[in-house]
């Protein structure tokens, strides 16, 4: 435990964005699950699911949680299970 005052308050800081880095990631996760569902059963609102996944995956890039080129990494795999779906 630190004694000193800036180092108490980077601890409650750290604890304080590590969960809502975690509350993040978890909500990312669920979104690209809910659309590779969507894909694999052929869900009639599957286009809007995934394009939420994108909107979801676009947002946690813009704040970090992920390097934009992972992000294109997922959107692009979303977008090619959508389009091999639909053909």
């Amino acid at each position: 435990m630190p004694n000193i005052k800036s180092a108490k308050k980077r601890v409650l800081v750290n604890k304080t964005k590590a969960a809502r880095n975690k509350s993040s990631n978890s909500a990312l996760k669920t979104a690209i699950k809910k659309a590779n569902v969507a894909i694999e059963t052929n869900a009639e609102n599957k286009e809007a699911v995934v394009k939420a996944a994108m909107i979801t995956v676009d947002k946690a890039a813009a704040k970090g949680l992920i390097h934009k080129n992972n992000a294109a990494r997922k959107k692009s795999a979303l977008a090619t299970k959508l389009n091999q779906s639909n053909a």
